[in-house]
């Protein structure tokens, strides 16, 4: 499943970190991870910003920076 999250992700243009919290969200059902990409997900944010260092993740064209969560 990790290189199929992958492939989402890259295709969405989104940071690898939210598209597994997403997965994760979801109970890696696709279909409610693509409903959850598409309307934003504060918890799928919390849990990605909670597993990587980094300041800045990529949600499509959004930049999310880690103090705006």
């Amino acid at each position: 499943m990790a290189d199929d999250i992958q492939s989402w992700a890259k295709i969405r243009e989104t940071s690898i970190e939210i598209a597994e919290a997403i997965f994760e969200v979801a109970n890696n059902d696709e279909a409610l991870a693509q409903k959850l990409w598409e309307d934003g997900s504060d918890e799928a944010l919390e849990i990605a910003f909670a597993k990587t260092s980094k300041d800045k993740l990529f949600w499509g064209e959004e930049t999310v920076e880690r103090k705006n969560v």
